[in-house]
């Protein structure tokens, strides 16, 4: 039987006096083109909206739908953002840590503690709980991860219109099948990732 996230970890912490409690995700790690976006989210206590899930398990009208719902209901929210060409500087493990460092410290609100789907986030002053596969799990966590991938696929529709050709509104910088051909016919754009092996590989194809 499949879990759905409650509030289970959220109220250990709000039992031991707590209250701001954010949840942590991010979206973007594994694409070939675009930013890696992280997203914070906080509620009040015992606030919960039925039916929010990992954004992976919610079609993409459902996590529109929720995330007008997240954002009329938190307390506060936070985004932060790695760019392609920090990807590329730092790798995407450290771009991830900095987008989500990020999306903390935009929040309006300085959480108590932070909820984190996965790793913890090196160098942030804050007590953090790691907790795997916290998308599925945490409440808090799972309306982070809708906020971060929305989005992140908003920015893609964007990308799509200023770098036409690619198909970033279809298939929003993720590897599929589209995505590998029409890389190999044009050539990276300004939005890949050059680190990534079939990104390199291909520019290095259309320099001979």
């Amino acid at each position: 039987m499949a879990s759905h996230p409650s509030l289970r970890y959220e109220r250990k912490l709000w039992r031991a006096g707590l209250l701001t409690v954010a949840g942590l995700d991010e979206a973007g790690v594994g694409p070939m083109a675009g930013p890696v976006v992280a997203a914070a989210v906080i509620f009040q206590p015992e606030a919960f909206i039925r039916g929010v899930n990992d954004s992976k398990q919610l079609k993409a009208e459902e996590r529109e739908r929720f995330f007008g719902r997240i954002q009329e209901q938190a307390l506060a929210i936070g985004i932060g953002m790695a760019s392609h060409g920090e990807v590329d500087e730092l790798n995407i493990f450290w771009a991830t840590m900095l987008a989500s460092r990020r999306a903390v410290l935009s929040l309006l609100r300085k959480p108590d503690h932070v909820l984190v789907d996965g790793r913890l986030i090196p160098e942030l002053k804050l007590p953090q709980t790691r907790i795997v596969g916290g998308d599925r799990k945490s409440f808090c966590i799972a309306a982070a991860s809708i906020i971060a991938k929305v989005t992140r696929d908003r920015m893609m529709i964007e990308y799509d219109g200023q770098f036409p050709g690619y198909g970033f509104a279809q298939h929003k910088g993720y590897c599929t099948p589209e995505h590998f051909a029409v890389l190999e016919r044009l050539g990276p754009s300004p939005l890949h990732r050059r680190s990534f092996a079939p990104v390199w590989e291909a520019g290095q194809r259309k320099l001979f």
